[in-house]
């Protein structure tokens, strides 16, 4: 395999998160009238609906609050996060914490609050944003979300749940693993026993639980007692889910002073990516059956932005974290396929949904499920890893 050069690679990630990617959503997603973010920005950047999704308006807090902390005291960041975190303490949830899916553009609620992900991705924007202003209120509002998201965990949806009691209890793979980067999101607000036994639990469950060795594959869905369930929800498999879980474990492994646990995660997100890459067009497909059978997510085949991007991140962690050659070739695999593919070469931001062939889908650059999150962590975590690795190579 040809030679990476690692600083210049670092900079490409580093310049396309602070000249493309960040001044878009700065600019262009901010509601200067009501407070939040529209998230539904076309491929100009102009907004097509109104609507706020609060898992999304969570997301961008997060992420600003985020490159103030990491990268530069910037006030414009501070100030973009700030706004964001008022809107939501004020009109996200229903008094006590129970966060709605989305809200009216003036702060109306519309949708119940049955999408713990409203929840978690609240905590770890108060949480970051908390970090970022000392601020005691945020704190709490992250503090008692996470609690409420723990209480939720055999039940996220709760009274909103649409599953018949009692007759096909599934348990899902992905509270545990957004768990697994809630809880270092958050560690400085956790007490430390606490804070262990809680990361314990979610590497428990990703690894020892939905990781199938018989399979050598992570499921998304198993029986209550833990058993694999042959229907459609039981036998779907979501690569890019598997793969972002890894690196969230490797950041666990290295926190927790678990090189055995690195090494573990990496050759999983291996198995994943070998798994779910499409060998007649490139790219890795969206869903895929464990058994091979027909998938019921008729959106199977199609490329996300998301996906891959957290593909890049995992294989250079696993290649910076375990010296893993294969992980370095993945990189370079994925990072070929994303650069040629996602990225708009005419107007800022990625675009975020490709069909089989790897042809642009759908032209926006944020929507219900797209916001300023997977693109500007995914830059920012790239460019970082690759600078340690870079200087590391430099020793």
């Amino acid at each position: 395999m040809e030679t990476l050069n690692f600083k210049k690679l670092a900079e490409q990630y580093k310049t396309e998160l602070f000249n493309n990617v960040i001044p878009f959503w700065l600019n262009q997603s901010q509601d200067k009238d009501f407070g939040g973010y529209f998230t539904c920005l076309d491929r100009k950047g102009d907004v097509f609906d109104t609507d706020k999704f609060i898992w999304l308006q969570g997301r961008e807090v997060w992420l600003f609050s985020m490159l103030y902390n990491q990268v530069e005291k910037r006030q414009e960041w501070l100030d973009a996060a700030i706004q964001g975190a008022e809107f939501l303490k004020k009109y996200g949830h229903d008094g006590n914490l129970n966060w709605y899916f989305s809200l009216t553009r003036e702060g109306k609620p519309l949708v119940e609050p049955y999408n713990i992900f409203s929840y978690t991705f609240a905590s770890m924007a108060f949480g970051q944003l908390s970090k970022a202003t000392g601020n005691e209120e945020y704190a709490k509002i992250a503090r008692d979300t996470f609690n409420i998201v723990l209480s939720k965990t055999g039940n996220p949806k709760g009274k909103w749940n649409k599953a018949f009691p009692g007759t096909r209890n599934l348990k899902s793979f992905a509270l545990p693993m957004i768990l697994c980067n809630l809880a270092l999101e958050i560690e400085h607000l956790l007490d430390e026993e606490f804070l262990k036994e809680t990361m314990d639990a979610c590497i428990h469950e990703v690894m020892d639980v939905f990781y199938r060795p018989e399979l050598g594959l992570v499921v998304e869905n198993l029986n209550e007692d833990e058993t694999l369930s042959d229907t459609f929800e039981g036998r779907v498999l979501n690569p890019g889910h598997s793969i972002e879980a890894m690196w969230f474990i490797m950041d666990l492994g290295v926190r927790l002073h678990r090189p055995e646990l690195v090494t573990k995660a990496n050759e999983i997100a291996l198995k994943m990516v070998e798994h779910g890459w499409d060998k007649e067009f490139g790219g890795i497909f969206y869903f895929m059956d464990r058994k091979g059978h027909p998938v019921q997510q008729l959106e199977w085949d199609q490329k996300l932005w998301w996906v891959h991007i957290e593909t890049l991140i995992t294989m250079l962690k696993g290649y910076q974290l375990t010296g893993s050659e294969k992980s370095l070739e993945w990189f370079k695999k994925v990072h070929d396929y994303v650069w040629s593919h996602f990225k708009d070469e005419e107007y800022p931001e990625w675009f975020g949904y490709l069909n089989r062939r790897g042809e642009v889908l759908l032209p926006l650059k944020g929507g219900k499920w797209k916001g300023c999150f997977h693109v500007p962590r995914g830059l920012y975590q790239c460019w970082q890893t690759l600078e340690k690795i870079d200087q590391k190579g430099q020793l």
